[in-house]
């Protein structure tokens, strides 16, 4: 610390009337963003713009904020528990002291987190760390204001590609995208309606491959195709273009969703490029088939502007022991019910017995659907102890179903929540963005 140097190793700190002693090593490398910008001032003026007032005699730093607030905070990166809120003190008043002394909301426990989120929701009061005028480490260091700026560009399309609320251009763009994935979809389902295809024979285009063709008669839906696959593509490619972490990007689930539903146009067209009119390669045209299908991946473009899908996604992330664990009471019961129904349907009197059951393979399908409680109809047991297994088979189902069930509705509960925080958290930019 080259301003205000004296002979007292230590350095005050009084938050509110609270004095803590600082020593000058911890000073420098101190968990908060704001005591250690102290560390790199050269000037009594650079001192007043992180602090509020400095005693030079005693080397004491006053800052005007909230005692017992910057309490819990010390002990928080100091190591000893959790972030909370301190009692009696208003959330976002709370969470504005952790900006100010350079945390984010990420770092408070998850219940706090849920209660700042509501309490923002009723007060439509939206809290930035990007607004509060903090400089970052690169906007102190000469030439880094260039570099910063460069970055908050790059974060702004980043963010104007991946977050739809962040701003206006951002929903604009989502909403591009949404009309581009319906119409995608509806082309899709026509294709396969028999008038569609119909007036497709009549126009000497029934051949999936001749869709793809570079000549003047080309469909309309394959025009439309190529369209969206055209924006698709060029959304990828900016967005991978924009990321911070390109092999982060790559391992994204939503993005490789995004790649199996671009790549199938692509081959469909290399193959019938290389396949030309020949139609007796009836494996390529199953396989042009099958890849023209592969187009309903679309839809899951959509958990990029819907919350509602993301929660479904994230849910199914953490919940997947949840899942195995249904899995194995569905296979366990499935074969248990399955061999007594063959042993009482068909094993027991083989002169009336029910052809239906006349392997465990065929009774394994009326058990899924006894105990998932669907019931088609298409298979039943006739006899007395087949029919008293049936009921037992039905209401072990809804046990067993119902088991996992709640473990997973509060993992769905947390993580709508978070991500509707932090969706929340760019409500305030678009907010400005149409003020301005």
């Amino acid at each position: 610390m080259t301003f205000g140097r004296s002979r007292a190793a230590s350095v005050v700190l009084n938050v509110g009337g609270a004095r803590y002693s600082l020593s000058r090593e911890l000073l420098k490398d101190f968990p908060l963003r704001r005591v250690s910008r102290l560390h790199g001032c050269r000037s009594e003026r650079d001192v007043l713009e992180v602090c509020d007032d400095y005693d030079r005699e005693r080397n004491e730093y006053f800052f005007d904020r909230h005692s017992e607030a910057f309490g819990f905070i010390l002990l928080y990166v100091r190591g000893h528990g959790k972030l909370r809120f301190a009692p009696r003190m208003c959330e976002l008043s709370f969470y504005n002291e952790m900006i100010y002394w350079g945390l984010e909301g990420a770092h408070l426990e998850y219940c706090c987190q849920r209660r700042l989120d509501d309490r923002m929701s009723d007060t439509y009061t939206f809290y930035s760390a990007d607004e509060q005028g903090v400089l970052g480490r690169d906007e102190v260091r000469p030439g880094g204001a260039e570099a910063a700026s460069s970055r908050r560009w790059l974060e702004r399309m980043r963010r104007t590609f991946e977050e739809p609320t962040s701003s206006l251009a951002a929903q604009i763009l989502a909403s591009v995208s949404v009309v581009f994935v319906i119409v995608s979809m509806v082309v899709l389902c026509a294709s396969t309606l028999p008038d569609w295809r119909a007036a497709a024979a009549d126009n000497h285009s029934l051949d999936d491959r001749s869709r793809y063709s570079a000549g003047p008669g080309r469909e309309p839906s394959g025009i439309i195709e190529a369209i969206c696959i055209g924006w698709f593509t060029a959304e990828c490619i900016v967005r991978f273009i924009v990321s911070k972490n390109k092999c982060e990007f790559v391992k994204r689930p939503l993005n490789i969703i995004d790649l199996l539903a671009i790549t199938p146009y692509y081959i469909s067209v290399l193959m019938t490029v290389f396949t030309g009119e020949n139609s007796q390669l009836q494996r390529a045209g199953v396989t042009l088939r099958v890849l023209r299908m592969m187009r309903i991946f679309w839809v899951i473009k959509l958990a990029r502007h819907f919350i509602g899908l993301q929660t479904l996604g994230l849910t199914l992330k953490r919940c997947y022991r949840e899942m195995v664990m249904l899995l194995v009471f569905i296979c366990v019961a499935m074969a248990i019910f399955s061999a007594l129904s063959q042993l009482l349907e068909h094993g027991l009197d083989l002169e009336t017995s029910n052809k239906d059951f006349a392997s465990i393979p065929a009774a394994c399908w009326w058990v899924i659907i006894s105990m998932t409680t669907v019931g088609y109809g298409d298979m039943y047991p006739i006899t007395v102890p087949g029919r008293i297994l049936g009921g037992v088979c039905v209401v072990s189902g809804i046990v067993l179903l119902a088991l996992p069930i709640t473990f997973i509705y509060h993992s769905f509960v947390q993580c709508y929540h978070e991500l509707k925080f932090r969706s929340a958290r760019y409500s305030r930019s678009l907010s400005a963005e149409f003020l301005n």
